[in-house]
Formats: C-alpha cells, structure tokens, sequence
C-alpha cells in the first residue's frame, strides 16, 4: 500500500507542480486582456477541488462562481461554470496550494477501503471508485497544463519544464 501511495503522490503531485508552474510563469500584463489563460486555470482549479471532495455534495470553492443556464458566458470561458470576477494570479496559486494539500492528506490517507469506495457525483452521472476518480483528476490537471503550456509558448515563447516527480512537502 505505501508503494502505491508514494507512486500516486510522486505523479499527482508532479501534474498539480506542472499546473503551477504554468500559471507562474503567465506574465502578470496579460492576465486581464488575455483570459482564455485564466478561465482554462480556474476551471483547472475548481475541478481539482471539486474531485478531491468526498462525498462532492459537499464542495464549497474558495474562490466563488456561477453556472450558466441560459449558455451566456464569456467568449474564453471554458464551459458554464463562470468565476464571479477575474481572480489574480495569487488567489489562484494560493487555492493551488491549498488543493495540493488537501490532495496530499487524501492520498497519505488511503486504505485499502477507501481504495474501494465510490465518489458518486449524482446517480446516473459520475459514479468511479476512490482509486479512479484520483486518477480521472490527476489526468484532467495534466490535459489542462498542456494547454496552458501551448498558450505560454504561443504567448511568450516559453514554457515550464516538465516535472518527473512531485516533491513530498506540502
């Protein structure tokens, strides 16, 4: 079991690392007039969290937002889920980092039960055991940092390098 922890970590952290690494390097003047970059990370975020909520009725963001349900949302909006205002860069690496701990605590944590309980979003919808929604998150973090990583390296030539392993601190 502490083998599949430390794994799990090792590369969960390295995903949520590589996120921040992406925000970071987003230069603070095109963070208002370019805002597919901060509704891809927010969106990020809020998932991040929102699958580390068990059980995910009880999710609360830091970080308010609504849902549209009449389809009008931003043009870089990512899908319905609209953040109240633009967050800054810091409130955004600060719930990061809180997410990042939170993660750590769930994994340093598991069981082999836990293993096997379910995250149920609503019956018929999102129904995967422990196990698999961590891996269904930590998947959905890496797709998004790529996308930040093309929009740093169409924005400003540059991107983060990639990052192997997470580190154990939290």
């Amino acid at each position: 079991m502490n083998t599949l922890k430390e794994s799990l970590w090792k590369q969960f952290g390295a995903s949520i690392d590589m996120l921040k690494n992406a925000i970071t390097l987003w230069p603070e003047e095109y963070w208002n007039s370019r805002k597919r970059f901060f509704y891809i990370s927010y969106h990020c975020l809020i998932f991040l969290d929102y699958y580390l909520t068990i059980p995910p009725k009880n999710f609360s963001s830091p970080l308010p937002f609504s849902i549209s349900e009449s389809g009008n949302f931003p043009e870089d909006a990512v899908d319905d889920l609209i953040p109240d205002r633009v967050y800054s860069k810091k409130e955004l690496l600060d719930y990061l980092q809180t997410s990042r701990e939170k993660c750590h605590r769930l994994i340093e944590g598991l069981t082999e039960e836990k293993l096997k309980e379910r995250w149920i979003e609503d019956p018929g919808t999102m129904n995967y055991s422990f196990l698999e929604i961590l891996l269904y998150n930590m998947r959905h973090v890496q797709h998004h940092a790529a996308q930040l990583n093309l929009l740093l390296r169409q924005g400003i030539n540059n991107a983060p390098d990639w990052v192997a392993r997470g580190h154990d601190n939290e």
